[in-house]
This record gives C-alpha cells, sequence and structure tokens, in this order.
C-alpha cells in the first residue's frame, strides 16, 4: 500500500519537517506537539525501539500506554547507526529536514558526525535542538533522569509534608517542561530563519528547566535569598489556598485576594472574619494561617465538599474536589474541553492537545506508530527528489 507522509490536516506547521531522533519523554513529547500542529515528524528509533515502548504496564493492546501519551502523528522507521547504510540514511534524512531533535549523551554523536559543530558545517539551514539532563559542561556524565532533577533542583524538598524526607512529583514533570522549553525553542529558531536563512543549535536541559520551572520558588532564594520549605499542601505567600476538611472529604480552596476572602466569609456565614485584624488582609492571614484553617473548618464540616463547591462557585471562590485522574478527565469532558481525542484509523484514544486555534487546525491523523512502520514510505521519500520543503534548499550530492 502507498503511503505518504505528512498529515491531512492544514497546521501551522505544515511543510516542516522534523527528524526526530530522541527517545523517552522530554524529546518525543515536544516532537509530539509539533506533530499535532502540523509537521511532517519522522521518528528515528534504534532496533530495539524507544524505551518507553517497554516501560508497563498499563497497556493497550498490547502497547505501553506511556509510549502512547507522547507518539502520535509520528512516521516511524528503525535505523542502526552503527550500520554504514542506515548511517547514510540518517544523513540524508538531516539533509531534508528543517528541525533535527536528539537527547543523546553530550558527545554521542560525534564519532556519526551528527554533533552540534558538525551539523552546524554540513546542514546550515537546520535547527538543531539538544536535550540534556545537566548541561555539556560539569554535568555532562549525569543520566538525564526526571527524578534526579526533581531531586537536584530542590522540589522534592519543597514536595510533602514538613516531616517527611521529601517527595517526587506524581509525574516526570520536569520531562515535560523541558520538552515545553525545547518546542519554544524550536519555533523561535524557525521564525528567526525566516530572516536569516539559517538554523541553529539549541541546548535544553533539566536541569536548568526545573530551576525555571519552579519559578517563585527559586525567586525566593535568588532574589530574597530565602530558602523554601515544605510545607505540605499550603502556600508559602496565600493564605488559606490549599485543602480544608469537609463534612465528608476535603476541597480546595485557593484565595487569592481580600476581595475573594471577604466573600469566602460571607459565604461561611462568618462575615466577621473578613474584619478581624488577623485575617483582614494576605500578610495577616499567612502569620496566622493555623488559627484560620480552625476557623474555616468549624464552618466547613457541616456541608460536603460537592456541597460547599457549588456554593462557593456561585460566588466566585476558586475551589475544587481533589479528583482522581478518571474523574479530572470527566470533569474536563463536562466543561466542554473534550480532552479525550482519537487519533489515527485505529482510534486509538489521546489526550487532546493543548491548543486551540481560531483557523488553523491540528491533527490527530495518526496512531503512535509500530516500531519500523514506515520504514518504506519514509526510504522512498529519502530517495525522491528534493520537493522544495527544506527552506533553503541545499545539495544532497554527499549523502
Amino acid at each position: 500500500m502507498t503511503m505518504t507522509l505528512g498529515s491531512s490536516s492544514h497546521g501551522v506547521l505544515d511543510g516542516i519537517v522534523v527528524a526526530d531522533f530522541s527517545r523517552v519523554l522530554a524529546g518525543p513529547y515536544a516532537t509530539m506537539l509539533l506533530a499535532d500542529m502540523g509537521a511532517t515528524v519522522i521518528k528515528v528509533e534504534s532496533p530495539a525501539g524507544d524505551d518507553t515502548r517497554a516501560w508497563q504496564p498499563p497497556v493497550r493492546d498490547d502497547q505501553a500506554t506511556y509510549f502512547l501519551s507522547v507518539n502520535r502523528n509520528k512516521h516511524a522507521i528503525a535505523l542502526d547507526l552503527k550500520d554504514d547504510d542506515d548511517l547514510a540514511r540518517a544523513h540524508k534524512l538531516l539533509a531534508k529536514a528543517d528541525v533535527f531533535i536528539e537527547n543523546w549523551k553530550p558527545g554521542g554523536l560525534e564519532k556519526f558526525g551528527m554533533d552540534p559543530a558538525t551539523v552546524a558545517e554540513r546542514y546550515p539551514h537546520l535547527v538543531h535542538a539538544s536535550i540534556t539532563g545537566f548541561g555539556t559542561k560539569g554535568g555532562a556524565h549525569l543520566p538525564g533522569y526526571d527524578l534526579l532533577a526533581q531531586a537536584a533542583s530542590g522540589l522534592m524538598d519543597i514536595t510533602g509534608e514538613p516531616e517527611s524526607h521529601g517527595q517526587k512529583a506524581g509525574v516526570a514533570i520536569f520531562d515535560v517542561v523541558t520538552g515545553l522549553h525545547a518546542t519554544v525553542g524550536i519555533l523561535g529558531a524557525l521564525q528567526e530563519r525566516q530572516r536569516s536563512g539559517k538554523g541553529q543549535h539549541i541546548a535544553v536541559n533539566l536541569m536548568s528547566s526545573a530551576l525555571s520551572g519552579l519559578v517563585n520558588q527559586t525567586s525566593a532564594y535568588v532574589a530574597g535569598g530565602v530558602v523554601p520549605t515544605r510545607m505540605g499542601n499550603d502556600h508559602p505567600s496565600l493564605a488559606p489556598y490549599g485543602p480544608f476538611a469537609a463534612a465528608d472529604q476535603p476541597l480546595i480552596i485557593a484565595v487569592g485576594n481580600d476581595g475573594q476572602f471577604r466573600r469566602l466569609a460571607e459565604a461561611l456565614g462568618a462575615p466577621e472574619l473578613a474584619d478581624d485584624e488577623r485575617y483582614a488582609t494576605n500578610p495577616a492571614r499567612n502569620a496566622h494561617r493555623e488559627q484560620l484553617r480552625t476557623e474555616l473548618e468549624t464552618h466547613l464540616r457541616h456541608k460536603t465538599a460537592s456541597e460547599w463547591v457549588e456554593e462557593l462557585r456561585e460566588v466566585q471562590i476558586p475551589c475544587s474536589e481533589v479528583f482522581t485522574i478518571a474523574q479530572g478527565v470527566e470533569f474536563a469532558q463536562d466543561i466542554g474541553l473534550e480532552p479525550v481525542q482519537p487519533a489515527g484509523a485505529e482510534q486509538v484514544p489521546t489526550v487532546k492537545h493543548p491548543i486551540d486555534y481560531s483557523r488553523s487546525t491540528v491533527a490527530y491523523d495518526k496512531a503512535p506508530p509500530q516500531l519500523n512502520e514506515d520504514a518504506d514510505a519514509i526510504l522512498a521519500w529519502l530517495d525522491s527528489p528534493n520537493t522544495g520543503t527544506v527552506s533553503p534548499p541545499i545539495s544532497e550530492a554527499a549523502y
């Protein structure tokens, strides 16, 4: 059966070709976002496949749901870079691509002529994004696992109850943040290429993304000399802001200003709390947060969490029940966000792309691929004349 590469949708990145030599999470998440936006993403795996193909359970039809989560809309080919013919194919791909993304260990691609310096010389049009764990200097030898970045950045030290030894996030959060940063960098470099006609190298790493992603917590130390500490589910700068016990289970209340607190006090039937000097302002509430918690829970215990959520939302108090993942997906569906989108002819359920465009479309054309699934179509495309998808066009004669 004849196959064509690319999307049938009209996305904002139509015509952009991405050579994806990344694996696991940060890189594949970035390239899936690009593919959703219309880019043609060619996923290059070793003959053993992406590590996450084996990260199971859970599974769907014998495929790891971890792999399914970040590999929709991609065309897959397996290449062994130690094989001369496959290495030549890899270079032909770089010659025809607009973006090259990889997360090899620093220096690992040099022997294949795919390191940043060599790529810049041979393929000056190419936007080359490298993802590492801890950069290419003193941390170059450190393995790039999200859990290590959570530990080394301080995230684990500020997560969990005060008496605990710290806690990781429930998802590989810095892999995701790094993938987002890689995507932003790639889009910026492609925009700059429109002016200069030249690609460039982009370097992102889990540690830098972690420190940036910790925002106010790292700023507390960098700008204020304050070392944040574990506060459980409390917020260091806002109160009340966290879970509070209702009649049946906790609910989240997130008060961001004094006006919201006054409405909360009135909704609870205790308007005097808003005039109490201990609670009238946010700094005062922070200084007396434990007394405030006792006051609030005295009133909250008379109704269930769901009853309070219904009442408090009526007066625009930010609040929520604490849902399971299943309930979270159902809630998103109930409020019209359409969180589940089937991908490809196989109708594999995937999580919706997070961006909506007013004119352009987002693709769900292709299910996450089997290993080497699209090899014939990719090889035929590599051997075809340059179709002008690379800008500016360059010679492939040497490869």
